[in-house]
């Protein structure tokens, strides 16, 4: 596992303690659920193939293979939600090898949302992130940008999706292809070849000849780029590649990535559209932690067995160390208290509570 990096439960327990300390509240689901669900809302569904069984009733159920669903069936009036979970969802991998168990935890925010709760969940995702691995990107765009470039270009839904599969995989030779004319092209490439710094490349982005839809969601990447710099994160990227499901997610999008792992362990946006078809009002916004990702990462590295180590070769200093190792828990850090240090263990730093005083090693 490359160095930093948490296992799946450990990242788990950090996960945990992030959202709780930012008010969500943990969110419980049936194993099974009504196949009716996914059924009709198969479209939103990473994989359209469902596992299945008759219960003793003669009804048709599902082992569930989103959760989301579940949380916006659950949700009654406008009242803001904010829940997260800790489940495993049944999901075929790829065609014809068929289901797996997948440990995934999520968040979502619902009801009427404001700039804040976005930005509060994105920034969210990126501390997810963190807590993962010291070495991670989070990618953030806006459907809006694309999508107000297409507006009113006159295409078959089979053009359009190859045209968003192409913007997806920065293929500029096929966007060229693709595109009805030129200038359409000519701004989707510019848009694809855009990657970096959220505010520096907004700023370049500003310099596209975009229609004004595009410029709408511009802007709200702007405000979200203003309040994700007052929470001092350094590695959320601009890239306006990042489409995530189009029928799913219908404004800020973004997918986390950590050093090791040879696919994305974090995906989320808004689904807004998800919750109308729901017979639902307001917004929502949320994403999801791939814990099984973190499985496969090569081990490249030792992991910490502990954030922090504190050394307490005193009884008259038990209390010392009691209160030092507190506090380093509330900030979020893992923690272990003894007289010596252990020689087959590693931590990320060692502290020694001695006379009174709490020192570094």
């Amino acid at each position: 596992m490359s160095e930093g990096m948490r296992t799946p439960e450990r990242a788990a327990a950090q996960l945990r303690q992030l959202y709780g300390g930012y008010g969500y509240a943990p969110f419980k689901v049936q194993k099974f659920e009504r196949y009716d669900l996914y059924a009709e809302y198969r479209r939103f569904l990473e994989s359209e193939q469902i596992l299945t069984f008759t219960d003793t009733d003669g009804r048709l159920m599902a082992m569930k293979p989103d959760v989301t669903l579940s949380i916006v069936k659950d949700t009654l009036g406008t009242e803001m939600r904010k829940v997260f979970y800790h489940e495993n969802v049944y999901r075929e991998q790829r065609r014809g090898e068929g289901f797996k168990e997948i440990p995934q935890m999520g968040l979502e925010c619902i009801g009427e949302l404001d700039a804040y709760s976005v930005g509060e969940v994105v920034m969210l995702a990126a501390r997810s992130l963190e807590a993962i691995s010291s070495q991670c990107i989070l990618d953030v765009s806006h459907l809006g940008v694309v999508s107000g470039v297409l507006e009113g270009r006159v295409m078959t839904d089979e053009q359009r999706a190859a045209i968003f599969a192409a913007v997806a995989a920065k293929n500029t030779p096929a966007l060229k292809q693709l595109c009805p004319d030129e200038t359409l092209a000519e701004m989707l490439t510019a848009l694809v070849s855009l990657y970096g710094p959220l505010g520096e490349t907004l700023e370049k982005a500003r310099i596209i000849p975009l229609p004004q839809k595009s410029r709408n969601a511009l802007e709200q990447l702007e405000a979200l780029n203003r309040q994700l710099e007052i929470y001092g994160l350094g590695f959320v990227n601009l890239d306006f590649s990042v489409v995530n499901d189009v029928d799913y997610y219908d404004d800020v999008v973004f997918r986390g990535f950590v050093d090791g792992a040879a696919q994305g362990v974090l995906s989320g946006g808004r689904y807004d559209r998800l919750l109308q078809r729901m017979g639902k009002s307001g917004g929502a916004i949320g994403f999801a932690v791939y814990l099984d990702r973190l499985e496969r990462v090569e081990q490249t590295g030792a992991e910490f067995d502990a954030d922090v180590l504190i050394l307490c070769p005193s009884d008259d200093d038990a209390a010392l160390a009691a209160e030092t190792a507190e506090a380093y828990r509330r900030s979020g850090k893992t923690v272990r208290v003894q007289r010596e240090q252990p020689e087959q263990l590693r931590f990320r730093q060692i502290l020694k509570a001695e006379n009174g005083e709490v020192s570094e090693c």
